[in-house]
């Protein structure tokens, strides 16, 4: 009997030791800052946000939320009243992770997905009266890299195209791949937690 208990005992050390460890999926939270530019917006704007989100338990395919505002985007509050541009997109991130999931590594990425952009300005003072504000789907399209120091810590740069399907003075809401609509760059660096 005493053999047949330590036998148990052993087989049941040995598969806790030997099983094999549960996926787990990479989370983490971007604070980002950085400069849009491009066809819309007054050149070298700041640019300020967070991105939330993480990777599959293989590390590669994941997804992300993004929130960005920028303040002045179509210039100074002087000339073209108090205004800004958000951004509340959803993306799907694909990354290889070199050096692992865990502590110091690399991941490239790139990226893309929809979501709500929408201008405001003030009404009294901007040359777009009478629009006070226009909520748009858009899109966005772009990559970069993580890079970690850490199990938790690391740098995230970024660059990304945004357009919407609105022109800011017209009612029309459709896909335009022609150039009349809202769009601009946005270059970014943040701390990424994990």
């Amino acid at each position: 009997m005493k053999h047949v208990i330590k036998s148990l005992v052993l087989s049941a050390a040995a598969a806790v030791v030997l099983a094999p460890t549960p996926a787990r999926a990479d989370g983490f939270f971007i604070p980002w800052v950085g400069s849009g530019f491009g066809s819309n917006i007054q050149d070298g704007r700041g640019t300020f946000g967070v991105a939330a989100g993480g990777m599959g338990a293989g590390g590669v395919v994941g997804g992300e939320v993004d929130f960005g505002w920028n303040p002045s985007f179509f210039g100074p509050s002087g000339q073209f009243g108090n205004n800004s541009v958000i951004n509340l997109i959803g993306n799907v991130i694909v990354g290889v992770p070199i050096g692992g999931t865990r502590g110091g590594g690399i991941r490239p990425y790139l990226v893309g997905g929809g979501g709500l952009i929408r201008t405001q300005f003030d009404q009294t003072t901007s040359p777009f009266n009478p629009v006070n504000s226009r909520n748009m789907f858009g899109w966005d399209a772009g990559g970069g890299v993580m890079g970690y120091f850490s199990d938790h810590v690391g740098l995230r740069g970024d660059l990304r195209y945004l357009r919407a399907t609105h022109d800011i003075n017209s009612g029309i809401n459709s896909i335009d791949l022609n150039g009349n609509r809202l769009d601009f760059w946005r270059a970014t660096i943040g701390v990424v937690f994990r």
